[in-house]
């Protein structure tokens, strides 16, 4: 029994020695935990006021920021305003001096009128004693002469006919010759300096291609079973394929150029696979049109770039690129258009003019031949129309619409590019003519010529670029010769088209001969 109590006080000792402790430990971690806390909270206010004052700071950058901005804008303005203010204080002083001008002008000009008005009455006066002698010396010359004045007026009118035609075509002649002389002199200068300067390449293509075969069996591969295949390739292509007796070839046929380049690319790439058939046929020629596609922006861009004349609309840039597929008389057309912005561009520079706008528009002056073969209307009408659609400048419109004389040309720049455009077209190897145009220009020349009632035979010589006229010597003098080329000029350049020049020369000669 005392052993039981003994243990029983052991265990209540020991449970309130552990409960002691226990509450020792606990509140030893209550007030590491009130510590913690209390830390914390310190570095919290520590951080925000840290934070506020960096805020602080920045907003007051800021502000100053600002401040020193539009402190700056208000000086600027402040300037700006001082400078208008300086300007207008300048336009009234101009004004001022001109109201002053324009005064003494005024002054003059009511002296002037006054002076007129006085020589006026002057005149008025002498006219009418010249008149009151006039009718006395008539009524004098009447009695010697045995005239009445209307019979004496008309003699005397048809001699100063006579004498005015004489004198006229003299003073004609000789201002005609040292004009001419003048301007053939300094444009020889302007154009040897040019054409010196140029030298282009020649193209001659026609309205068909000829695709080589690698041997005649590609021809019925070509034409397929019951001839599916060339239909295909005529409906895709918009070509006409021409298969007839040439050996190892075929002809294709169209006027769209673009269309008989990209059957030409479509065929031979067919050819050189070997696989024929309809299905194949519309995949390679949209892989044609593609590569023709490529081409185009690749000599449009080419052709601005080599011409220089800064940034073009994209689609002027394509549709000059087209040209590249068209001929005119056997010379490509987009080498031709280059080489007439060249010349046109030294011609310019001679004249002092603007060089970059000459070169655009010589440039640009038959870009509707890329789209006449698809639209109505003549290439310069399709061409101004293209322009304007793409804000061109106007004396590039009027440049396009009169170089072939479509419409008046109202500025120097479009003279230069119709001259440039006759020397591109006109110089030696740029063109060819067929026998049937040749023969025609050459016997409407002649007509011409002809019709005049004092030529006795004309003659046109060197390849239509002259033509001699014989005239009566009876008929005609050496003064009025002269009248009779300029006549026959115009009269050519009135009804026929021809490139570059025509030189008119007029015969006279007397012979006298005999027999012994």
């Amino acid at each position: 029994m005392p052993n039981l109590w003994i243990t029983i006080v052991v265990g209540v000792v020991a449970f309130a020695a552990a409960w002691m402790l226990a509450q020792f430990s606990i509140q030893a971690r209550l007030r590491k935990a009130r510590g913690a806390a209390e830390d914390i909270l310190h570095n919290a206010k520590k951080e925000a006021e840290r934070q506020k004052n960096q805020i602080i700071v920045q907003a007051k950058e800021e502000w100053f920021r600002r401040r020193d901005e539009q402190e700056n804008q208000l000086k600027q303005r402040q300037r700006k305003i001082e400078e208008s203010e300086a300007k207008l204080d300048e336009r009234d002083k101009k004004l001022g001096r001109r109201e002053d001008t324009l005064r003494q002008r005024e002054s003059t000009v009511t002296h002037k009128e006054n002076e007129v008005s006085a020589q006026r009455e002057a005149l008025r006066a002498k006219d009418e004693e010249l008149t009151r002698l006039i009718k006395q010396q008539n009524v004098e010359l009447s009695k010697i002469t045995q005239l009445s004045s209307e019979e004496a007026k008309l003699q005397l009118f048809e001699n100063l006919r006579l004498d005015f035609n004489k004198e006229a075509a003299d003073i004609y002649k000789t201002i005609v010759d040292e004009t001419k002389a003048n301007a053939l002199r300094e444009a020889k200068r302007i154009l040897t300096m040019t054409i010196e300067s140029i030298a282009s390449e020649h193209a001659s293509e026609t309205s068909v291609s000829v695709v080589p075969l690698p041997s005649e069996e590609v021809k019925g591969r070509i034409i397929g079973r019951e001839g599916r295949n060339i239909k295909a390739f005529e409906q895709a292509t918009g070509v006409k394929v021409i298969v007839d007796d040439t050996p190892e070839a075929v002809v294709l046929s169209a006027f769209d150029p673009v269309r008989r380049e990209v059957a030409r690319i479509a065929l031979e790439k067919l050819i050189n696979n070997g696989k024929i058939h309809p299905q194949r046929v519309d995949e390679v020629v949209t892989q044609a049109e593609q590569e023709v596609e490529k081409n185009i922006w690749r000599a449009g861009n080419e052709a601005v770039a080599n011409v220089g004349i800064g940034k073009v609309h994209p689609e002027i840039t394509r549709t000059l690129g087209r040209l590249y597929y068209r001929t005119s008389y056997g010379q490509n057309v987009l080498s031709h258009s280059q080489e007439v912005a060249h010349i046109c561009g030294m011609m310019a520079a001679e004249l002092k003019l603007d060089v970059k706008l000459a070169k655009r528009a010589a440039l640009l002056h038959d870009i509707g031949k890329a789209l006449s073969q698809n639209q109505e209307g003549t290439h310069t009408q399709l061409g101004m129309e293209l322009a304007k659609k793409y804000n061109e400048d106007p004396v590039v419109i009027n440049a396009i619409g009169s170089h072939h004389e479509d419409i008046a040309a109202d500025n120097l720049i479009s003279l230069l590019v119709s001259a440039a455009d006759a020397i591109s077209g006109s110089r030696p190897g740029a063109r060819r003519d067929t026998l049937d145009g040749y023969v025609k220009r050459i016997d409407k020349l002649e007509k011409v010529a002809d019709s005049f009632e004092a030529v006795s035979k004309a003659y046109a010589i060197s390849a239509g670029r002259e033509i001699r006229v014989m005239v009566q010597p009876e008929k005609i003098s050496d003064a009025q010769a002269d009248l009779l080329a300029s006549d026959i000029a115009k009269k050519i350049q009135q009804e026929l088209e021809y490139p570059g020049q025509i030189k008119v020369t007029v015969i006279r000669e007397s012979r006298a001969m005999s027999y012994a």
